[in-house]
């Protein structure tokens, strides 16, 4: 019982990170990003993959050795949203990370580089678009330990 709160503890601080960190970049990326901001992006778009990564392993600790077991998880459409919901956060992560790397290498080679207005709306709008698809995760959580939509 221990394993599966620590777990679960462990899961919920990653997922609060990946949030924090998402706040971050939506609040830093705005037409006249200065250099000292693209660094800060790169930074915090490592960290979004670190706890991005943490929570996966977390999650996946919990479904093979917590309490409920692998046969509530996956016999659950609410995970199955769930999970849906994070790699579709995952891959809407992916064009961000492109930019921002290829930001900071323009920016190194040219001090005086901004990127177009229209990529960094564009980057944005990937960056709502992920918050809008975390700001479910809670609720399918919670619909899934709830045991709505078990079919076990």
């Amino acid at each position: 019982m221990l394993n599966d709160a620590l777990l679960a503890w462990f899961h919920h601080i990653a997922a609060f990170g990946l949030a924090a960190v998402l706040v971050v970049e939506m609040a830093v990326c705005k037409p006249g990003i200065s250099a000292q901001q693209m660094r800060i992006l790169s930074l915090y778009d490592m960290l979004y993959g670190i706890f991005a990564g943490l929570m996966l392993v977390a999650g996946f600790l919990r479904v093979y050795m917590g309490v409920k077991g692998a046969a509530f998880y996956w016999g659950n459409p609410m995970f199955h949203t769930k999970l849906t919901f994070f790699v579709l956060m995952g891959l809407l992560s992916i064009p961000p990370t492109i930019r921002y790397i290829r930001w900071r290498k323009a920016y190194a080679a040219d001090p005086n580089f901004s990127p177009a207005d229209a990529e960094i709306k564009s980057t944005r709008l990937l960056l709502h678009i992920q918050a809008t698809l975390l700001l479910f995760i809670p609720l399918l959580a919670a619909l899934m330990a709830r045991g709505i939509g078990f079919r076990g």
